[in-house]
């Protein structure tokens, strides 16, 4: 259903979510004994069977998502401290900020909307790549802040004295950083909000994507055949932009879908497909569902409920 979807809002057509609204199962366990006997003027029989059958009939509901339900789940923006939280736990921040972040301190990420797409700033993917190596020698650090009654969500940067394992590169990606978003040079951490551009120097500002975000861009990378792209059915994907930070997701399209693809849908008499040998893509499938848990707040509804007569 995920995948339909991508393929639906690359053509521009209205995608469909569903939410399970109720599950009614029903379990039958039924058993039987037959005792008999025979008699003849030759000799006598006796018999004993046993029959037993066991049976499941569960009725599954599902409902379209609409109102607020869907107003909650797909364009609300992923919060900033669920977003930094991934990172916290060890998620890439390349891969994190590529995905669910439109902006960084006014540097923009791309957007493959053909309403409102927008370009990549060039130092996008050069600001999240020298994040990811600060990362992985363990100079970035997420911690919460008491501000009073509130709490604050604040990025720290170690130093090279303060790794055990430092790095000649590492003194150059925390300088680039800095320059790029404008940061204090001498601040030990900078606090972290929700916004398109910081008020001052000790501040980086995420302005986030909400799902329906998400899922236009992931949309935009998915190849489609040529001929309706020539038809003006589709626009084409930016293969430049796929080369300078690199597609979170390929999908394949053909006449015919191969045998041993993870995912496939059939749309326009054509078939869309991921390769079950694509371990980024899949795992960028995989990533959408939890980005969805991620954009939950407020109260849910009451879970589905499973009844089993016992009699």
């Amino acid at each position: 259903m995920m995948l339909l979807n991508l393929v639906k809002m690359r053509y521009a057509d209205a995608p469909i979510f569903l939410d399970v609204s109720s599950i009614i199962s029903q379990y039958e366990l039924r058993g039987d004994v037959d005792l008999g006997t025979t008699q003849s003027s030759v000799n006598d029989t006796f018999s004993l069977g046993t029959h037993g059958s066991f049976s499941n009939r569960p009725t599954i509901t599902y409902a379209p998502m609409t109102g607020e339900r869907f107003t909650r789940s797909l364009m609300t923006p992923i919060p900033v401290s669920s977003i930094l939280s991934l990172i916290q736990t060890g998620y890439a921040v390349d891969v994190v900020f590529a995905l669910c972040v439109q902006s960084v301190n006014g540097v923009e990420n791309r957007l493959g909307s053909p309403m409102a797409g927008r370009r990549m700033d060039p130092r996008f993917p050069e600001l999240v790549r020298s994040m990811r190596r600060i990362q992985e020698h363990g100079g970035l650090g997420v911690r919460i802040k008491p501000m009073g009654e509130q709490q604050a969500v604040v990025i720290f940067f170690r130093t090279q004295e303060e790794l055990q394992n430092p790095s000649p590169q590492l003194a150059a990606d925390l300088e680039q950083v800095r320059q790029f978003l404008g940061l204090a040079q001498g601040a030990a951490e900078y606090s972290v909000v929700f916004g398109a551009s910081a008020t001052n120097d000790q501040e980086i500002a995420l302005l986030t994507r909400s799902m329906l975000l998400i899922l236009v861009d992931f949309a935009s990378w998915i190849d489609v055949p040529a001929a309706d792209i020539a038809e003006g059915r589709v626009t084409p994907t930016a293969k430049e932009e796929a080369d300078a930070l690199g597609a979170p997701i390929q999908v394949s399209s053909g006449e015919e879908c191969p045998d041993d693809a993870f995912a496939a849908v059939e749309y326009r008499g054509h078939w869309f497909w991921i390769d079950d040998r694509d371990l980024r893509s899949k795992r960028a499938l995989s990533l959408l569902m939890l980005f969805f848990s991620l954009t939950e707040t407020g109260e849910r509804p009451g879970a589905p409920l499973v009844t089993i007569p016992v009699n």
